[in-house]
């Protein structure tokens, strides 16, 4: 297996970090879920997870996996396909498409958590994405969540699965009382 395949099949460290924050047995949203990588992971444990993505080509496989709903939605192009309050938990990796960032905190339910990462300004070196448009400006995460209370937040160079310059949060909608801020335990 190429270290490129292992990146498209491997859920990403910092969901696998923070999944523990949603409640348990919860409902959960893999925003551009593409090959599925998280929706299996999220599966796995035991959250009832709704994938959206467009490619309905890529979504075939995912069908007939426990637990899983699959809806095919531009939500770039498209409506917000989803009532508000209807997650415990959002994930987004690899996606960025900035009038969604409402659309994403107001999908969380109180206690909700959202669980974000994707590439930034400076990736242009390291490879794709390179156009400014899909690259996050420097704290520009951190800064367009509200009213999310943000329970972590990186920035800058990252060397697994491959060199890139990436934001990542991890904020909860309070309200919930259920999820302690900090990090989990190991």
């Amino acid at each position: 297996m190429s270290s490129q395949s292992h990146e498209f099949d491997s859920p990403s460290p910092w969901v696998r970090r923070w999944a523990a924050l949603i409640r348990r047995g919860g409902r959960v949203l893999d925003v551009a879920c593409g090959h599925g990588r998280h929706l299996r992971y999220l599966s796995s444990l035991g959250f009832a997870v709704v994938g959206v993505d467009r490619d309905e080509a890529a979504l075939v496989a995912h069908r007939g996996i426990g637990g899983v709903e699959i809806r095919v939605a531009d939500i770039e192009a498209g409506p917000w396909p989803f009532a508000p309050g209807g997650f415990d938990g959002v994930v987004v990796t690899h996606f960025l498409h900035r009038p969604l960032f409402p659309d994403l905190v107001g999908a969380l339910r109180p206690g909700g958590v959202l669980i974000y990462e994707t590439f930034a300004l400076g990736n242009e070196r390291y490879g794709r994405p390179s156009n400014p448009a899909f690259l996050l400006r420097p704290d520009e995460l951190l800064h367009s969540l509200e009213p999310l209370a943000v329970v972590a937040f990186e920035q800058g160079l990252v060397s697994e699965p491959k060199q890139a310059v990436i934001q990542r949060v991890c904020a909860v909608r309070e309200g919930g009382g259920s999820v302690q801020l900090g990090a989990p335990a190991a």
